[in-house]
C-alpha cells in the first residue's frame, strides 16, 4: 500500500485518498479511518494476491488502490447524494459510480493488464463488509433510501 509503480500512480491514488478521505475522516473520526484505511488495503491486498497465485497470474501488486475502493464505498454510504465529475465533466451520483468500478473490476479482475482489478474488487467487497459489520450500515439500504 506505501509503493506506487510511478509518480502518476502516487499522484491518482494520493488524490483519492486526499478527495475521498477528507470527507469520510470527517464523519467518521480519525482512529475509525485509519483502522478502516489499513484494515481494507491490507486484506483486499492479501485477498487479491492469494487469488492471482492460486489461478497461476504473475502479478507485482503495489499501490493502496484496494484502500482507495474502499474509501469510495464508504463515500458513497456516508454521502450518497454526492455528485463526482468524472474526467472533470461527466456527473456521476457517487453509489452508482461505486457500481460501476464494481462491475469494471469484476469483468476485468483476471484480463492480462497491469492493473490488479481484482484488488480493486477486493477493496470494494472488504469495505462493504466492514460498513456492514463494524459501522452497522446496510449500504443498500442507504442508497435506495430505506434507512
Amino acid at each position: 500500500m506505501f509503493t506506487h509503480a510511478n509518480i502518476t500512480h502516487l499522484i491518482f491514488n494520493m488524490l483519492s485518498l486526499y478527495i475521498f478521505g477528507r470527507a469520510v475522516e470527517h464523519r467518521v473520526g480519525s482512529r475509525e479511518f485509519l483502522l478502516y484505511y489499513l484494515l481494507v488495503g491490507t486484506l483486499s491486498g492479501i485477498a487479491s494476491y492469494c487469488m492471482y497465485y492460486l489461478t497461476g497470474t504473475n502479478v507485482i501488486l503495489v499501490g493502496a488502490s484496494g484502500a482507495i475502493y474502499g474509501l469510495l464505498i464508504l463515500f458513497a454510504v456516508l454521502y450518497p447524494y454526492a455528485v463526482i465529475l468524472v474526467f472533470g465533466i461527466i456527473p456521476v451520483k457517487a453509489p452508482l459510480l461505486v457500481a460501476i468500478y464494481f462491475f469494471i473490476s469484476l469483468f476485468s479482475g483476471f484480463s492480462a493488464s497491469s492493473t490488479a482489478h481484482l484488488t480493486h474488487l477486493f477493496g470494494l467487497v472488504f469495505g462493504f463488509l466492514y460498513i456492514l459489520i463494524r459501522l452497522k450500515i446496510n449500504p443498500f439500504s442507504v442508497w435506495s433510501g430505506r434507512s
